[in-house]
């Protein structure tokens, strides 16, 4: 199978799982009785355990083969996920999340993704890389959709069977584990080429490259703050407990919020082409955050809903750019160490979030968090802008 095509469907299969996970674990840790503090810990320990995991790809990439990394971090979810389908108690819900590093989010935020986006460069030309991840972040949203589908199951079980609404969940989270087994068998089959790319390590950045990774970064974490604050299994939350929102209705709203950020890659793609890649990530961000305002003031699910939609139609859309982005302004040999560390930075900041969303909930209203990340990420988008706008990647010299 040719790498890129391996990739793809590797990535689909755990986007599948990601998108399940994300809507479940919510509601899961809530049945079995957490409190919004404990859950908020629960979903920063997932963030955490992958922000280690991605320090670990960041320091280890030079020495370990990608395949061995990759088979590696499929496998950590399945045991993380079958720790939790056998605990009911805080301590070892935290462990799970932690060791699975579950994305709570609803997107791949681990360590995967870096190691991917160091590879896809070399499987096309400059003038299509951000094509080639703009199809990677379709195949990626259409399995999150249809694995937030699958998180309705528990709803159909408990229809059609005498199962308890924690045992139709449990048998959900299965298809969670098996999904990532399926994931590293094909990593396993990685081509041998692969393995012989040797890249550098962060310290061994040009000094060209080195000022602008530093400054993405920080921006980047400045960003992925403000997304911590509104995670799927937030938002999850904040239907429930709003609008008293059923987890099937919750699980249809993201799945097609899904699609629709599906389509808004490729459209990402064609604006770039067109404005650069550098305006696309801001001009479209901006208003997909304003729509969180929006989403905080209706009084009714429908409302909050299609807001929630147009955002996501929104939202995405500096996803390939930014990726194709970071690996246009570096060195072949460095995109490792640039995915590592700004992939590293990110998960730190949406690791840091959820458990101040949960204080925020519990102690200033449900629509607190949403209106902090808006504002936060506001901030970024003029940031970015400023510090960037003046340096292209090669296809746009």
């Amino acid at each position: 199978m040719p790498l890129r095509r391996l990739l793809y469907t590797a990535a689909f299969l755990r986007a599948l799982a990601i998108g399940l996970m994300a809507v479940l674990i919510g509601l899961y840790c809530a049945k079995l009785g957490l409190s919004p503090v404990q859950i908020g810990a629960v979903l920063s320990a997932a963030l955490w355990g992958a922000a280690l995991a991605a320090l670990l790809t960041m320091v280890m990439g030079p020495r370990l083969s990608e395949r061995a990394m990759l088979v590696a971090l499929t496998a950590l979810p399945v045991v993380g996920g079958a720790i939790l389908l056998n605990s009911e108690t805080f301590a070892l819900v935290l462990a799970a999340a932690f060791l699975g590093m579950f994305n709570v989010h609803g997107r791949d935020r681990g360590a995967i993704p870096i190691l991917e986006q160091a590879l896809f460069p070399a499987t096309t030309t400059d003038a299509d890389r951000t094509r080639v991840f703009a199809w990677y972040n379709v195949l990626l949203d259409v399995g999150y959709a249809m694995g937030g589908l699958i998180a309705g199951l528990p709803t159909l079980l408990e229809a059609t069977t005498d199962l308890s609404t924690l045992d139709a969940m449990r048998i959900t989270l299965v298809i969670f584990c098996a999904l990532y087994g399926a994931a590293a068998i094909l990593y396993a089959r990685l081509p041998a080429i692969v393995d012989e790319v040797k890249p550098v390590g962060l310290r061994s950045l040009s000094p060209e490259s080195r000022p602008i990774v530093a400054k993405i970064s920080a921006l980047f974490l400045l960003d992925a703050f403000g997304g911590g604050f509104i995670g799927t299994a937030i938002f999850a939350y904040f239907f429930v407990e709003r609008f008293g929102a059923t987890a099937a209705t919750v699980a249809i709203l993201f799945s097609v919020g899904r699609l629709l950020s599906a389509f808004s890659h490729l459209a990402a793609a064609w604006l770039a082409r067109r404005i650069g890649l550098v305006n696309t990530m801001v001009f479209t961000h901006i208003p997909s955050s304003i729509l969180l305002f929006t989403i905080v003031g209706v009084d009714s699910f429908a409302w909050a809903a299609f807001f929630f939609l147009v955002r996501e139609g929104l939202n995405e859309m500096d996803v390939p750019t930014r990726q194709s982005y970071v690996m246009a302004v570096v060195k072949p040999e460095e995109r490792l160490a640039a995915a590592g560390i700004t992939n590293l930075v990110r998960s730190g900041g949406w690791a840091a979030a959820p458990i101040l969303a949960g204080v925020m909930i519990q102690g200033m209203g449900l629509g607190v968090p949403l209106v902090v990340a808006g504002v936060t990420k506001i901030a970024y988008d003029l940031l970015l802008w400023r510090e960037f706008r003046r340096v292209k990647p090669p296809e746009e010299k």
